[in-house]
């Protein structure tokens, strides 16, 4: 096997980025992301919204984690239809 063949490139997973007081994520929003997402938002201050416009995948605690942002008063913008009603069932089911 050709050894360029044998290498995979690295697999970007989650985008964040933050511009004053806006979190931008891209990508995959999984759980082993939400302690650094949890960081960007910190640095933020009280008055910030989470942009989530180009996550096109979440897991249970991705779609958690966004319900306990918006308990807490941060707006998430641009979500997806699925990404909505995923958060909404988990609200209706106990989930924060």
């Amino acid at each position: 096997m050709d050894q360029r063949q044998s290498r995979k490139p690295a697999i970007m997973t989650l985008k964040i980025e933050r511009f004053q007081a806006r979190v931008r994520l891209s990508g995959e929003l999984r759980s082993e992301n939400l302690n650094q997402v949890q960081a960007e938002i910190d640095c933020c201050g009280t008055l910030m919204v989470l942009d989530i416009e180009e996550v096109d995948l979440v897991d249970v605690e991705g779609v958690r984690f966004l319900n306990r942002c918006e308990a807490r008063g941060i707006s998430v913008l641009h979500c997806s239809a699925y990404i909505k009603q995923w958060m909404s069932r988990e609200k209706d089911h106990g989930g924060p």
